[in-house]
């Protein structure tokens, strides 16, 4: 097993640069890749905020890494809870966070945080602290 960096997973995606893109296919191909959460933190701030990627098209890429039979994504399933809750409009890194708290209650001072989700019922509680 072989573990990515972000611009390894930021050049499958945008394909700027044909000789990476060829290395990174190759990388794919021949072994299993393991990819860390803080890796995807990352991915997600570096294709949306440089390479302006909407939230589809993030969606469907951090969704096909999971469903791709050669990678590993560290804590798979919590990755795909964060997907569910960022389908309904959460912050990437803050669904990210909820899901790596397990059964542990996240507070926080954000009024958003993960609202949607939550007023959907698909996320777990989150305490929003006032002062």
């Amino acid at each position: 097993m072989i573990a990515f960096d972000t611009n390894l997973l930021v050049r499958a995606l945008v394909a700027d640069h044909a000789e990476q893109v060829a290395i990174v296919r190759q990388l794919i191909a021949r072994d299993i890749v393991f990819i860390s959460r803080t890796v995807l933190l990352e991915t997600e701030w570096v294709l949306r905020s440089i390479y302006k990627k909407n939230r589809t098209e993030l969606h469907e890429f951090f969704t096909a890494l999971l469903e791709t039979d050669n990678t590993v994504v560290e804590d798979a399933e919590a990755l795909s809870h964060a997907m569910d809750w960022y389908a309904q409009g959460a912050d990437f890194a803050d669904a990210l966070h909820l899901a790596a708290c397990g059964g542990a209650l996240m507070h926080t001072f954000d009024r958003d945080f993960c609202r949607d989700a939550r007023a959907a019922g698909i996320a777990p509680e989150v305490r929003v602290l006032s002062l």
